[in-house]
């Protein structure tokens, strides 16, 4: 085998280079300024393409999670109103004069406010006084008509009279019977003595004339009871004829009286009508109102003006009638008047227990209730029927952890969602919220204090797209 020839040992700084091995060693590239730059203008034309073709952020608004005060409030309009307002109409027909008052005039409890003309009343009064005048008349003249009280009195002092004399003849119809029984004992006596020679024949006559003589006094007496008896009922058919005849103007009496009766009446509310006509005041304050300021012919019922005491005021808010489940009586309500920065502070006093519909602006009917609301800061500034924008608070907390409302968004069906930015990439996360209002919402699970979301999400955040805040 044909052994090749061993490696020569590289030179060392010791050994001098021959002149053959100089020539056997490649010589160095030559350096070159041109290649140089051609290859540093490819580099950074390819940086240039792919920092041109890379997708550019997407610019969004930011807000940070932070903790703090967060309250659910119903917003609606409402309007003061008067608590004790008084409607003042008229209380009978007749022609009003002008009312002499002006709205925003102070009035005084019993003060007259309005007057209806009494003339026409004061002779309707005049004209039943007359009427009652005559049916009394009348009534007295039927009252003479009737037997006098003496008359009555005799027929039934006749009856008495009567009574006893026919109890008097019946005594004697007794009497009478005793006698006549003993005269017949006599005459059996008498009889039998004179069969036996006691006595003598005359004697026996004698009982014997003695009762026949008994036997007619019996008959006499009879005949006295019933003549008493007659009598009795004589007398009693005389009184029956005095008593009927005080009976018989009895149904003119009533006729009178129903009309005395009526005409009183009449005159009694004719009476209360004429006092009417003055229209007085039930309560101190100011004439809020005035429905009939001119002199003209009212009827009865027809409101003539409004009064009440305007520092006195309550407000009406009508909300929703689903917003009014969740609002309770001592709810706080802030009220933002356009002429300060702080709010007037009310509460609620009363969640009305009917509802009523109403035609909402788009056309759309719905059912409202009103909330009554009390003031609890000065209301100097609001008159009656003033305008409100309210807030009716019903949750508050003063240590929240919350998320702006603008940065939620439906997932997954019926969840809640957030983009939230990490490393200047946009990630999706689904969160739990609680109480919310219009500008924030409570977070409940999903987000920690100070991480970043993005508001107002567009179709342009994905998730991982890089986003960076809009300027």
């Amino acid at each position: 085998m044909k052994q090749l020839p061993k490696p020569l040992s590289e030179p060392t700084d010791n050994h001098l280079k021959l002149p053959d091995e100089e020539s056997r060693v490649p010589p160095a590239p030559k350096f070159s300024f041109k290649k140089l730059a051609y290859v540093v203008g490819g580099i950074a034309a390819a940086a240039i393409a792919v920092w041109v073709l890379r997708p550019a952020p997407v610019k969004v608004d930011m807000a940070s999670i932070q903790r703090g005060n967060l309250q659910v409030t119903v917003d609606a309009e409402g309007k003061t109103r008067v608590r004790d307002r008084f409607i003042i109409s008229a209380d009978i027909d007749g022609q009003l004069n002008r009312i002499p008052l002006d709205e925003g005039d102070p009035v005084r409890k019993g003060m007259v406010v309005a007057q209806i003309d009494p003339l026409p009343l004061n002779a309707t009064v005049k004209e039943a006084l007359g009427r009652l005048a005559e049916w009394k008349a009348e009534r007295a003249g039927v009252e003479t008509q009737r037997p006098k009280a003496a008359t009555v009195e005799q027929a039934r002092i006749r009856i008495q009279l009567a009574e006893t004399r026919l109890q008097q003849a019946k005594a004697r119809v007794m009497q009478a019977k005793a006698s006549l029984e003993q005269a017949k004992r006599d005459r059996q006596r008498a009889e039998r003595l004179e069969s036996t020679g006691a006595i003598a024949r005359q004697n026996r006559e004698s009982a014997q004339l003695d009762e026949i003589t008994k036997a007619k006094e019996l008959e006499a007496a009879m005949l006295a009871v019933k003549a008493e008896a007659s009598e009795v009922e004589v007398a009693k058919a005389a009184l029956a004829v005095v008593q009927k005849e005080q009976t018989d103007p009895d149904y003119l009496l009533k006729v009178y009286n129903a009309r005395i009766a009526s005409t009183e009446a009449e005159l009694t509310k004719l009476k209360d009508e004429a006092r009417r006509t003055e229209i007085r005041s039930p309560s101190d304050g100011k004439v809020l109102r005035i429905h009939q300021k001119s002199a003209q012919f009212v009827s009865s019922g027809a409101p003539l003006l409004e009064i009440g005491d305007a520092k006195k005021l309550e407000l009406v808010i009508d909300v929703l009638s689903s917003d009014a489940m969740k609002i309770k009586p001592g709810n706080p309500i802030l009220i933002e008047p356009s002429f300060s920065s702080n709010p007037i502070q009310a509460k609620v006093r009363l969640v009305e227990p009917s509802a009523f519909t109403k035609v909402s602006a788009l056309g759309i009917e719905e059912q409202r209730v009103n909330i009554i609301g009390d003031f609890i800061s000065s209301a100097e500034s609001f008159g009656d029927a003033y305008r409100v924008d309210a807030r009716i608070i019903i949750w508050k907390n003063n240590d929240v952890l919350k998320v702006p409302v603008s940065s939620l968004f439906r997932c997954h069906q019926a969840n809640w969602c957030v983009f939230v930015v990490e490393h200047s990439k946009a990630y999706k996360r689904q969160v739990a919220i609680g109480q919310r209002n219009e500008l924030e919402a409570e977070v409940k699970q999903g987000l920690k204090q100070g991480e970043t979301v993005i508001l107002h999400p567009t179709g342009q955040v994905k998730e991982g797209v890089r986003v960076q805040p809009r300027q």
